[in-house]
């Protein structure tokens, strides 16, 4: 009943036995592979600068929590200060699927690959760490006046002793 309705359109018989060819690594031209790899080097740069690309509306919510030391401002800090090392912890992880080559080989987790997307990944890590600790000063929660260390401060002997 159903094998006697038309095609729909825009379908034709050679794209349906192109789906169906297998498509192995190994009887793809080296255009094709060469493209490929170009398109993994482009999402790795993608996904390099994807920590400053949030930084706009991480920039937003610490506008809209407000100056003082409250428990969505504070949630919102500890997430800009934690998630930097978290990204950078699992870095080699995250670039793996990117790497020249196939992703299972032990040379995709290396440090050595993909060296300029892994040091762009360091300093948009670098930025958002930033921007958390620039929330943290403007709060008040960083020791970056004189009165916050005055407790280490040593006091010379007092006028009236030194006479003597």
């Amino acid at each position: 009943r159903w094998n006697r309705l038309p095609p729909p359109p825009g379908f034709s018989e050679t794209s349906k036995a192109h789906a169906k060819a297998p498509s192995k690594t190994s009887s793809m031209s080296a255009a094709a592979l060469d493209s490929h790899e170009a398109l993994k080097r482009k999402r790795a740069w993608d996904f390099a600068i994807s920590p400053v690309k949030s930084l706009p509306m991480q920039a937003f919510m610490l506008y809209m929590s407000g100056g003082g030391v409250q428990i969505f401002s504070m949630g919102i800090v500890a997430m800009l200060l934690l998630s930097p090392f978290k990204n950078l912890s699992a870095m080699n992880t995250a670039f793996a699927p990117f790497a020249p080559g196939p992703p299972s080989s032990p040379s995709a987790k290396s440090l050595s690959t993909l060296p300029l997307q892994k040091l762009a990944y360091l300093a948009c890590n670098i930025l958002t760490l930033a921007l958390g600790l620039w929330k943290c000063r403007s709060m008040g929660l960083l020791p970056t006046g004189t009165g916050d260390w005055l407790a280490f401060e040593s006091r010379g002997p007092a006028p009236e002793i030194s006479l003597f």
